[in-house]
């Protein structure tokens, strides 16, 4: 990006607030580079999900600015945001995978739109986006014989569907065992790796944050406390995120 470029960050929040019944974002302020994964952490109800939901137009900021693929989406209609979400997707918690269609079909949805590849082109893909997150052999299944962790994969699958530039991943191992978290997370780094995704990670599990950031915002009551290198989180001196990572050891022992 030129050095004049008035938004050289991919992702980008400047002074956000957002209210519903209380204060949830307070001067909220960071901001994610092109290739760089962000994890976002913090405690239930602090707004790490609401985060996400204005990096997708989803939700409006009260006041301040949103900055998403180097555009300034505060003000855009639903037109432009559609025009950015070819360019930014989201792995939802839930996986929101389509029950009646099996997991090829669920990856092949993604690529239905696409004029550029015929049919062979779009199964070739397919194909390959199975190999690449590890759940070739289950391309003929429906997702209600699949695991939690399984139906991520396919969700992580269809969203690489539609080339995006960056991912949002809202809790991705939530509810997953430990063998099969350990397994997103590699499949996480290798996508960032090996694709250049620029990438927000929502998340609980410090494991994961570890293994996949580059930063990490850490919010607190509404406000950003910390905003920073992962490998110097442990050196903040705000007493919540000292009480946090102490509780995590604990847990850990």
């Amino acid at each position: 990006m030129p050095q004049s470029d008035p938004y050289p960050h991919y992702i980008e929040f400047r002074h956000v607030y957002k209210t519903f019944d209380h204060p949830i974002l307070v001067d909220s302020n960071f901001n994610v580079d092109p290739g760089e994964t962000v994890a976002i952490i913090g405690r239930s109800g602090v707004g790490k999900s609401v985060t996400l939901g204005h990096i997708m137009g989803f939700l409006k900021p009260d006041s301040g600015r949103v900055i998403v693929a180097h555009e300034d989406i505060t003000d855009f209609d639903e037109n432009e945001l559609r025009r950015i979400r070819r360019k930014v997707t989201m792995v939802f918690q839930s996986g929101a995978l389509f029950d009646s269609l099996t997991v090829a079909e669920n990856v092949l949805f993604s690529l239905e739109l696409r004029e550029d590849y015929d049919e062979k082109n779009k199964e070739d893909v397919v194909n390959g986006l199975l190999q690449m997150v590890d759940i070739a052999a289950a391309r003929d299944a429906y997702p209600s014989d699949l695991s939690t962790g399984y139906k991520r994969a396919v969700a992580i699958a269809r969203a690489l569907a539609a080339q995006p530039q960056c991912i949002l991943y809202d809790e991705p191992t939530t509810m997953v065992d430990p063998i099969m978290s350990d397994h997103l997370g590699d499949l996480m780094l290798r996508l960032k790796k090996q694709l250049k995704l620029t990438s927000v990670v929502v998340t609980h599990d410090l494991d994961l944050m570890y293994k996949v950031a580059d930063r990490v915002v850490f919010l607190y009551d509404g406000g950003v406390i910390y905003f920073g290198p992962v490998s110097e989180l442990h050196k903040a001196e705000h007493p919540h995120i000292k009480e946090f990572l102490e509780l995590d050891r604990v847990v850990r022992v």
